[in-house]
């Protein structure tokens, strides 16, 4: 399997979102970036298996990012990959930065959040964040019937 490192893009409205342990959590209407790491044993195919999650909604929530995949107001729209053998999901969340949910995603870290937000659609900037690491990023975008393209 191929690992790396990814951002999840969802569009969301202004909503209240209960995160298992972390509780009720307000998001911003817009944009969300998830990061995580694909450095486990099915790698980049984590993706996927989150893509799944948010069409088939037909597992219970695991972990943070589950919780927005389940919630039918939030749709994934788009994914950022980048295969690397470098532990460098942290140092993506700290160079996408900027508004986020205190918590999210980092219960095994010391970032304050893996969740960031944006008014505007933030592919771009995610690419940019990618490039400045010195990272390969792929786009994949996601139809509303849960499709890759």
């Amino acid at each position: 399997m191929v690992k790396g490192v990814y951002a999840l893009v969802l569009e969301g409205p202004c909503r209240e979102v209960r995160i298992g342990a972390l509780g009720v959590r307000e998001f911003a209407a817009g944009w969300h970036i998830y990061v995580g790491s694909a450095r486990g044993s099915g790698g980049l195919a984590r993706v996927g298996r989150h893509l799944r999650l948010a069409l088939l909604k037909d597992r219970p929530p695991r972990w943070h990012i589950d919780y927005l995949l389940l919630d039918p107001h939030f749709a994934p729209v788009a994914a950022v990959t980048a295969a690397t053998d470098l532990d460098c999901e942290c140092d993506l969340a700290r160079a996408i930065g900027g508004a986020h949910v205190p918590g999210f995603g980092c219960s095994d870290c010391a970032c304050p959040s893996h969740l960031f937000s944006r008014p505007a659609y933030p592919v771009p900037e995610l690419l940019d964040a990618f490039v400045r690491l010195g990272l390969d990023a792929h786009i994949a975008t996601i139809k509303n019937e849960g499709r890759v393209q």
